[in-house]
This record gives C-alpha cells, structure tokens and sequence, in this order.
C-alpha cells in the first residue's frame, strides 16, 4: 500500500564553504500523484556526487542550481508502484535524477527501465549509470590512451576513477592511480589491477612519488581532484600529453579559488590539449557503451566498489563526508528494500 506522506530532504541554506548538516532539512511532505504519461516511483538507492556541491551555490553553472526549500537533486534507482506511462509498469526496476526522497515522480525522456539480471540495481548510479558513462568517454574521447602509454588517475578508487584505471589496462596503458590512505591505494592496485598507486596523504614530496611511478613520464591524465595534486601531475606531463577535466573536488568547499602555478609556456612547449567536459555532452553515445560495460561487469572484467549507507536521514552527513573523501568507492544512500526475487538482491 502506498502511504499517504514520504520523506525527503531539502536544501535549507547555502553553503558559504564547507557544507553542515543544517544546510540541509528533513521533511515530511504530501505523497505526489503520477498524471498521465508519468510513474510513481519508490526509491531504494539515491546517489551522491561531487557535482552536486556546485548546485548548492546560487550561481551560473553547467546545471541550475537548487532552489532554497527545494529537494536536493540526484540520481535515484527505485521500483515503480504505481503506472500512467504506455510502456512502464508496476514492479519495473528505473533510473533518473529523482531526488533525495522515498518517492518521485519519473517517466519523462531520461527515466531508464533497469535490467537486474546484469547486476545489482544499485550499479544503475554507478558503473552502469553517470559515473560509469563519465569514465567511459572522458577516457577514450578525451583521454585517447594508446597501448604502452602512462596514465595517471586521480581519485582512483573513487566512482569514476577505479572504472578509468581498469578501462586504460585493457587499452594496454600503464596506469598509475592516486588515492588517499593505504588501504585505497591497497584496493587500486591489487583489487583492480593498476600498476602503482601513489598515496598522497603519505608521500610528503608528490613530485618525487609520481616520478618514481611514472618513470617515462605520463600521457594521459584523468583530472577529479584538483590543486596540489593538479600541479604535481602536471608538471611531468610528456609532450603531446592529453588532460581530461571531469572534476576538481578539493576545490569545492572554497569561497575562493586557490592560487595555482601558471603554466601556458609548459603546456605550449610540450603541446598538451587540456579539455573538461560534462558526460552528457556523450549522451548520443550512452547506450552502446553501457552494453559493453554490462557485458564486463557481468563477466567480472570490471569490478566495481559501493559504499551504502543505510537510511535518507544520513544523506547530509554521507554527502559532507564525500566532499571530504571519506568514502570508499561510489556512494549511495539506500533508503528502501529491493523487491524479493531480484537475482543480484543486496
């Protein structure tokens, strides 16, 4: 039975620097009503990404920012319970940015039926969902690795870093990832194969750490983290290098940009091409890529870490802990039980 009220949490103020949890508000509100052409859909895995940091700010950005009292947007992996659409029905499994809530409205253009025989329904925020698709493209497209070529990866063991570093093995790259803490960078290199793993919290001169595993230099690098660790890579860049800008989350929490080297006559000299793009700027190209990666999950060529917390009410702290870098793996919030009978059911 569907209850009459859910549950969902809204941007209450904004941020000036680091997020509170008081930024954030947990409310009860009116159960909403699917009209024609639409489904009610209960959540069971809400997502948390970096990219949402920026839509806290009142300000001109790639994506419009939320709104005060307005319900934090993300993506969402949930089960239709109640159906207007012509083609999904009670019980699908969805995906879309639905929001932090324990219901929504879907069935526009962007809403995904789930096909849980390939995976676990959570991997739909994942490395079967945005994340994954962020890998996917801003390595080959961007990045262009070629066999025998260093690669280098920050935020390696994070959601869309792990799925880089095992997509440039397979291109035959060698690949250097880094991550914070010896069990991440324990993770990275024997969970998922990657040559070396430099810890930057333990490798006091950077510089020094990534010379010493990248000794030819590094070709490619896949940008997700920014300043200090931005420069260091940088620095050894091999001419004709490829920088792929996905993200920069050290510099989220700032009020002001932090002064950076600058670096024109480098980038000149050895003629790096240094491009940032947003995943949806793919989205034409999603859905065979997607079925290639399903097949490489399913054969367990490409694994993948979660980090869940359990319950809606813990989504600020988990997301404030994220921007920090606590998390291990893509973190998702699960806020409701998957049906009986799905075969990867958690």
């Amino acid at each position: 039975m569907i209850p009459k009220t859910q549950r969902r949490i809204v941007l209450a103020s904004r941020p000036p620097g680091e997020p509170v949890e008081s930024n954030f508000r947990l409310e009860e509100a009116a159960m909403p009503e699917p009209q024609h052409g639409e489904v009610l859909v209960r959540m069971m895995y809400l997502s948390a990404d970096p990219y949402m940091r920026g839509r806290m700010r009142d300000g001109a950005s790639y994506a419009a920012p939320i709104g005060i009292g307005q319900v934090m947007g993300g993506g969402g992996v949930g089960e239709v319970v109640a159906s207007k659409h012509a083609t999904l029905k009670v019980g699908d499994i969805v995906e879309d940015r639905l929001g932090w809530q324990e219901y929504a409205i879907a069935g526009g253009a962007n809403t995904r039926r789930i096909d849980p025989v390939i995976a676990p329904i959570s991997t739909a925020n994942g490395i079967l969902g945005m994340p994954g698709m962020t890998a996917w493209f801003g390595l080959f497209e961007i990045g262009q690795p070629r066999p025998g070529e260093t690669v280098v990866v920050s935020a390696a063991s994070g959601a869309v870093g792990q799925v880089v570093g095992q997509l440039a093995k397979m291109a035959g790259c060698r690949v250097v990832g880094i991550a914070g803490g010896a069990k991440k960078c324990a993770y990275v290199q024997d969970e998922l194969g990657f040559d070396a793993c430099v810890d930057y919290k333990a490798a006091g001169d950077l510089g020094a750490a990534l010379r010493a595993a990248c000794p030819k230099g590094i070709d490619v690098y896949f940008e997700n983290v920014g300043g200090a660790i931005y420069d260091a890579v940088t620095l050894q860049m091999n001419t004709w290098g490829r920088i792929a800008l996905c993200g920069a989350i050290s510099q989220y929490n700032h009020e002001k940009p932090e002064m950076a080297p600058r670096l024109p006559g480098l980038f000149v000299g050895k003629r790096v091409t240094m491009r940032g793009f947003i995943v949806s700027d793919f989205a034409g190209k999603y859905d065979p890529a997607r079925a290639l990666m399903g097949e490489m999950v399913q054969t367990g060529k490409l694994k993948f870490r979660e980090d869940i917390v359990q319950g809606l009410e813990n989504a600020p702290r988990a997301f404030i802990g994220l921007l920090r870098g606590d998390n291990f793996g893509k973190l998702q919030i699960k806020v409701g039980d998957e049906p009986a009978g799905l075969p990867h059911r958690r």
